[in-house]
Parts: structure tokens; C-alpha cells; sequence
């Protein structure tokens, strides 16, 4: 297929379509941009699954009341470069209030190795009510991840 004249390899012609479908961006850090926080697809080579991984909400936390766990127990899966879960991956996963509202205290197992990429926060619990809470999943070697609000009633 030629396209104003121009020669188009295979790549060529996938590059832009993928880049429709997924929203690239270019620059340095996005998909195919270059540098070493590159969370996209290889472009060469044998194709993805390596570089940092990615957390994510499986299980986003629910309201609840000050003192009390939240249930159902939050989960937080890490990902690696291509979507997949990354079983491979051993660094603690560690659970912080992102957007306190209220000046509440998380308390529970806040640091959780993951089990086949899931690491699940079974006894969290926030010690003072508000509204719009967010929790805030980090490791060493992932892309940290942001849950859903949620609130703390009295």
C-alpha cells in the first residue's frame, strides 16, 4: 500500500492505526516516546512484557464507618507492559491516603506483597469520617495507581 507516494513497511502502516486505538503520545515517557518510563508496546524486536509494571484497582475501596475495616477487602493488581498480570512481581505493594478530606489515619497492614500480581488489603480502616477519600497503591519498580473516592461516615 503506498500512501502520497511514500514506501510503508508493515510497521509504518501499524504504528499510526495503534495509535488511533489506543491515543499514543509521542513524546518522552509515552508510549513511544523514549526514556526509561516507557509503559508502552516494543516497537521492534519480539514485542512487549518487559519494563515497569502497573497497579491498578481490581477491588476499589467502598464506604465505610471511622474505625471500621473496609469491605469488601481492597485488591491491587500489578500489570506488566503489555495488560497482563505480572506474577513475577515481589515488591511490596504499600496503601497511603492520597486525598485526606478529614485528617484521617489509615491503619491496618498498609504494605502487602503480592501473591501472582494481587496483593490484597483485607484490614484497612480509616480512624475519622469525610467525604472524597482516595487511596493511593505504590511499589518500588511499577507505576503507582489512584482508587475511586469513597467516604467514611461517622
Amino acid at each position: 500500500m503506498r500512501l502520497l507516494g511514500m514506501r510503508h513497511t508493515p510497521w509504518s502502516l501499524l504504528l499510526p492505526l495503534a495509535c488511533v486505538l489506543t491515543a499514543c503520545e509521542v513524546g518522552a515517557g509515552g508510549p513511544l516516546g523514549e526514556g526509561v518510563n516507557n509503559g508502552g508496546f516494543a516497537v521492534g524486536g519480539t514485542g512487549g512484557g518487559g519494563g515497569t509494571g502497573t497497579l491498578s484497582f481490581s477491588v476499589q475501596p467502598s464506604s465505610a464507618t471511622a474505625g471500621n475495616i473496609i469491605t469488601p477487602a481492597i485488591q491491587v493488581i500489578v500489570r506488566d507492559s503489555v495488560g497482563n498480570p505480572d506474577t513475577s512481581f515481589t515488591a511490596a505493594i504499600t496503601m497511603t491516603i492520597g486525598v485526606n478530606p478529614s485528617g484521617g489515619t489509615l491503619s491496618g497492614t498498609a504494605s502487602v506483597a503480592p501473591v501472582n500480581g494481587i496483593a490484597q488489603f483485607g484490614d484497612l480502616r480509616i480512624d475519622k469520617a469525610g467525604t472524597g477519600y482516595v487511596l493511593r497503591a505504590s511499589a518500588t519498580g511499577a507505576v503507582a495507581a489512584s482508587s475511586n473516592t469513597f467516604d467514611i461516615t461517622p
